[in-house]
Protein backbone atom coordinates (compact mmCIF):
# COMPACT_ATOMS: atom_id res chain seq x y z
CA UNK A 1 0.00 0.00 0.00
CA UNK A 2 3.00 2.09 1.03
CA UNK A 3 4.26 1.93 -2.55
CA UNK A 4 1.04 2.30 -4.03
CA UNK A 5 0.01 5.59 -2.49
CA UNK A 6 3.97 7.14 -3.02
CA UNK A 7 3.17 6.30 -6.83
CA UNK A 8 0.03 8.23 -6.71
CA UNK A 9 1.56 11.22 -5.39
CA UNK A 10 4.33 11.27 -7.95
CA UNK A 11 2.17 10.43 -10.63
CA UNK A 12 0.01 13.71 -9.94
CA UNK A 13 3.02 16.03 -9.50
CA UNK A 14 4.06 14.84 -12.69
CA UNK A 15 0.59 15.49 -13.92
CA UNK A 16 0.35 19.33 -12.29
CA UNK A 17 1.27 21.54 -15.30
CA UNK A 18 3.83 23.66 -12.96
CA UNK A 19 5.95 21.14 -11.59
CA UNK A 20 9.40 20.93 -12.30
CA UNK A 21 12.07 18.50 -12.14
CA UNK A 22 15.92 18.81 -9.84
CA UNK A 23 18.02 15.86 -10.03
CA UNK A 24 16.26 13.40 -8.95
CA UNK A 25 13.33 14.91 -7.33
CA UNK A 26 10.37 16.10 -8.81
CA UNK A 27 8.85 19.69 -7.61
CA UNK A 28 5.01 20.15 -6.91
CA UNK A 29 4.81 23.74 -7.92
CA UNK A 30 1.58 25.86 -7.18
CA UNK A 31 1.99 29.41 -8.74
CA UNK A 32 -0.78 30.39 -7.39
CA UNK A 33 -0.63 29.09 -3.81
CA UNK A 34 2.47 29.90 -1.04
CA UNK A 35 0.87 27.65 1.37
CA UNK A 36 3.83 25.21 2.14
CA UNK A 37 1.42 22.02 1.75
CA UNK A 38 0.75 23.52 -1.52
CA UNK A 39 4.93 22.98 -3.17
CA UNK A 40 7.36 20.14 -2.20
CA UNK A 41 8.97 17.85 -3.49
CA UNK A 42 9.81 13.87 -3.95
CA UNK A 43 12.26 12.49 -4.48
CA UNK A 44 12.76 9.36 -7.45
CA UNK A 45 12.19 6.05 -5.89
CA UNK A 46 15.62 4.67 -4.48
CA UNK A 47 17.34 8.07 -5.03
CA UNK A 48 20.58 8.82 -3.93
CA UNK A 49 21.04 12.38 -3.89
CA UNK A 50 24.21 14.09 -3.75
CA UNK A 51 25.05 17.20 -2.04
CA UNK A 52 25.05 19.55 -4.93
CA UNK A 53 21.42 17.78 -5.82
CA UNK A 54 20.46 19.29 -2.85
CA UNK A 55 21.66 22.59 -3.42
CA UNK A 56 19.98 22.85 -6.73
CA UNK A 57 17.15 21.64 -4.99
CA UNK A 58 17.14 24.52 -2.60
CA UNK A 59 18.16 26.96 -4.92
CA UNK A 60 15.17 26.21 -7.06
CA UNK A 61 12.54 26.79 -4.44
CA UNK A 62 14.51 29.68 -2.93
CA UNK A 63 14.10 31.07 -6.66
CA UNK A 64 10.44 31.09 -6.76
CA UNK A 65 9.63 31.88 -2.83
CA UNK A 66 8.71 28.79 -1.56
CA UNK A 67 10.52 26.74 1.43
CA UNK A 68 12.41 23.81 0.48
CA UNK A 69 10.54 21.57 1.44
CA UNK A 70 9.66 17.30 0.79
CA UNK A 71 7.15 14.91 1.19
CA UNK A 72 7.72 11.60 0.91
CA UNK A 73 7.23 8.09 2.71
CA UNK A 74 11.22 7.42 3.99
CA UNK A 75 10.91 3.60 2.37
CA UNK A 76 10.70 5.12 -1.08
CA UNK A 77 13.98 6.42 -0.73
CA UNK A 78 15.80 5.65 2.03
CA UNK A 79 19.38 7.49 1.20
CA UNK A 80 17.18 10.81 1.08
CA UNK A 81 16.66 11.59 4.70
CA UNK A 82 20.29 11.29 5.79
CA UNK A 83 21.40 13.28 3.24
CA UNK A 84 18.88 15.91 3.83
CA UNK A 85 19.63 15.98 7.26
CA UNK A 86 22.90 16.85 6.59
CA UNK A 87 22.23 19.53 4.53
CA UNK A 88 20.30 21.27 7.35
CA UNK A 89 17.19 20.18 6.69
CA UNK A 90 15.11 19.60 9.68
CA UNK A 91 11.94 17.00 9.90
CA UNK A 92 8.53 18.20 10.68
CA UNK A 93 6.54 15.57 11.60
CA UNK A 94 6.55 11.62 10.57
CA UNK A 95 2.98 11.93 9.97
CA UNK A 96 1.20 8.67 9.85
CA UNK A 97 -0.36 7.31 6.47
CA UNK A 98 -4.43 6.53 6.64
CA UNK A 99 -6.18 3.95 4.32
CA UNK A 100 -9.87 3.45 3.77
CA UNK A 101 -11.17 0.45 1.34
CA UNK A 102 -14.35 0.08 0.12
CA UNK A 103 -15.55 -2.75 2.29
CA UNK A 104 -14.20 -1.18 5.36
CA UNK A 105 -15.84 2.71 5.17
CA UNK A 106 -18.04 2.86 8.40
CA UNK A 107 -21.21 5.13 8.47
CA UNK A 108 -20.65 7.74 11.02
CA UNK A 109 -23.20 9.29 13.29
CA UNK A 110 -25.84 11.35 11.71
CA UNK A 111 -25.90 14.74 12.66
CA UNK A 112 -29.01 17.20 13.12
CA UNK A 113 -29.86 19.69 9.79
CA UNK A 114 -26.39 18.48 7.72
CA UNK A 115 -26.49 18.46 4.32
CA UNK A 116 -23.66 17.72 1.84
CA UNK A 117 -23.25 18.16 -1.65
CA UNK A 118 -20.58 19.24 -4.06
CA UNK A 119 -20.19 22.84 -5.09
CA UNK A 120 -21.12 23.64 -8.38
CA UNK A 121 -21.79 27.40 -8.25
CA UNK A 122 -18.89 29.77 -8.11
CA UNK A 123 -20.15 31.18 -4.64
CA UNK A 124 -20.31 27.86 -3.63
CA UNK A 125 -16.87 27.37 -4.47
CA UNK A 126 -15.67 30.35 -2.70
CA UNK A 127 -17.70 29.46 0.39
CA UNK A 128 -15.75 25.87 0.16
CA UNK A 129 -12.40 27.32 -0.31
CA UNK A 130 -13.51 30.05 2.69
CA UNK A 131 -13.90 27.27 5.22
CA UNK A 132 -10.80 25.38 4.41
CA UNK A 133 -8.77 29.15 4.65
CA UNK A 134 -10.38 29.76 8.01
CA UNK A 135 -10.60 26.35 9.33
CA UNK A 136 -6.28 25.96 9.04
CA UNK A 137 -6.12 29.04 10.25
CA UNK A 138 -5.90 31.54 7.53
CA UNK A 139 -7.07 35.25 7.32
CA UNK A 140 -9.23 36.92 4.97
CA UNK A 141 -10.35 35.33 1.81
CA UNK A 142 -9.42 32.11 0.71
CA UNK A 143 -6.57 32.07 -1.85
CA UNK A 144 -7.02 31.61 -5.94
CA UNK A 145 -4.88 28.59 -5.26
CA UNK A 146 -7.59 26.96 -2.81
CA UNK A 147 -10.84 27.30 -4.96
CA UNK A 148 -8.73 26.26 -7.97
CA UNK A 149 -7.80 22.87 -6.07
CA UNK A 150 -11.20 22.21 -5.32
CA UNK A 151 -12.69 23.08 -9.39
CA UNK A 152 -10.04 20.85 -10.46
CA UNK A 153 -10.77 17.99 -8.05
CA UNK A 154 -14.45 18.20 -8.87
CA UNK A 155 -13.83 18.20 -12.30
CA UNK A 156 -11.08 15.32 -12.60
CA UNK A 157 -12.95 12.87 -11.86
CA UNK A 158 -11.95 13.30 -7.32
CA UNK A 159 -14.70 15.12 -5.57
CA UNK A 160 -15.18 18.21 -3.74
CA UNK A 161 -17.55 18.89 -0.51
CA UNK A 162 -19.39 21.51 0.82
CA UNK A 163 -21.31 21.09 4.33
CA UNK A 164 -23.91 22.89 5.66
CA UNK A 165 -26.18 23.23 8.31
CA UNK A 166 -29.09 25.79 7.68
CA UNK A 167 -27.52 27.38 4.60
CA UNK A 168 -24.64 28.17 6.72
CA UNK A 169 -21.20 26.67 5.50
CA UNK A 170 -20.32 23.99 8.05
CA UNK A 171 -17.50 22.11 6.08
CA UNK A 172 -15.49 22.06 3.32
CA UNK A 173 -13.10 19.11 1.84
CA UNK A 174 -11.84 17.19 -1.12
CA UNK A 175 -10.50 13.82 -2.77
CA UNK A 176 -8.09 14.67 -4.97
CA UNK A 177 -8.42 12.80 -8.94
CA UNK A 178 -7.80 9.16 -8.91
CA UNK A 179 -4.76 7.33 -10.59
CA UNK A 180 -5.14 3.70 -10.95
CA UNK A 181 -8.09 3.71 -8.15
CA UNK A 182 -6.34 5.40 -5.36
CA UNK A 183 -7.07 8.78 -4.26
CA UNK A 184 -6.58 11.69 -1.51
CA UNK A 185 -8.54 13.00 0.48
CA UNK A 186 -7.40 16.47 2.07
CA UNK A 187 -8.42 19.74 2.98
CA UNK A 188 -11.43 18.35 5.22
CA UNK A 189 -12.02 21.80 7.51
CA UNK A 190 -15.03 22.36 9.78
CA UNK A 191 -16.22 25.66 10.77
CA UNK A 192 -15.33 26.45 14.55
CA UNK A 193 -18.75 27.30 15.48
CA UNK A 194 -19.74 23.50 14.33
CA UNK A 195 -16.72 21.76 15.61
CA UNK A 196 -16.97 18.35 17.95
CA UNK A 197 -20.58 18.05 16.49
CA UNK A 198 -19.89 14.95 14.10
CA UNK A 199 -19.23 17.30 11.01
CA UNK A 200 -15.72 16.34 10.06
CA UNK A 201 -16.73 12.40 10.83
CA UNK A 202 -20.07 12.96 8.41
CA UNK A 203 -18.36 15.14 5.44
CA UNK A 204 -14.98 12.48 5.64
CA UNK A 205 -17.77 9.71 5.36
CA UNK A 206 -19.63 11.74 2.25
CA UNK A 207 -16.40 12.49 1.14
CA UNK A 208 -14.92 8.73 1.06
CA UNK A 209 -18.37 7.07 -0.27
CA UNK A 210 -18.75 9.88 -2.81
CA UNK A 211 -15.24 8.65 -4.14
CA UNK A 212 -16.08 4.86 -3.96
CA UNK A 213 -19.25 5.57 -6.15
CA UNK A 214 -16.94 6.99 -8.85
CA UNK A 215 -14.92 3.92 -9.46
CA UNK A 216 -12.05 4.81 -6.34
CA UNK A 217 -11.23 1.16 -4.38
CA UNK A 218 -8.78 3.30 -1.87
CA UNK A 219 -8.98 6.35 -0.17
CA UNK A 220 -6.04 8.18 1.88
CA UNK A 221 -5.26 10.78 3.53
CA UNK A 222 -2.90 12.32 6.28
CA UNK A 223 -4.40 13.14 9.55
CA UNK A 224 -3.49 16.35 11.41
CA UNK A 225 -2.77 14.94 15.02
CA UNK A 226 -4.27 12.22 16.77
CA UNK A 227 -7.95 13.91 17.51
CA UNK A 228 -8.19 14.05 13.89
CA UNK A 229 -6.96 10.39 13.21
CA UNK A 230 -9.47 9.15 15.77
CA UNK A 231 -12.17 10.92 14.00
CA UNK A 232 -11.11 9.30 10.56
CA UNK A 233 -10.66 5.85 12.54
CA UNK A 234 -13.86 6.24 13.55
CA UNK A 235 -15.51 6.46 9.80
CA UNK A 236 -13.12 3.21 8.66
CA UNK A 237 -9.93 4.62 8.28
CA UNK A 238 -6.83 2.35 8.91
CA UNK A 239 -2.83 3.25 9.48
CA UNK A 240 -1.35 1.46 6.25
CA UNK A 241 2.06 3.51 6.90
CA UNK A 242 3.90 6.98 8.05
CA UNK A 243 5.41 10.03 5.80
CA UNK A 244 7.79 12.59 6.37
CA UNK A 245 7.74 16.15 6.14
CA UNK A 246 11.12 17.67 5.87
CA UNK A 247 11.76 21.12 5.11
CA UNK A 248 14.92 23.81 5.57
CA UNK A 249 14.53 27.19 7.06
CA UNK A 250 15.44 30.60 5.61
CA UNK A 251 18.76 31.04 4.44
Amino acid sequence: MDTAIQNYVRTLTLRSPDHYRVGPFTVRHNPDWELKFANYAIPDRGAEPTARDIADLVAAFRSRGRLPRLEFLPAWAPAVEPALLAAGFTAENRAPVLACTADGLLAPKPVDGLRVAEPVTADEFASAASVQHTGFGGEGGPDDGEIAWLRAASAGGGVAALATVGDIPAGAGGCSAPDDGIGELAGLAVARPFRRRGVGAALAAWLTRTAFERGFHTVWLEPGGPDVERIYAGVGYRRTGEKLNISLGPA
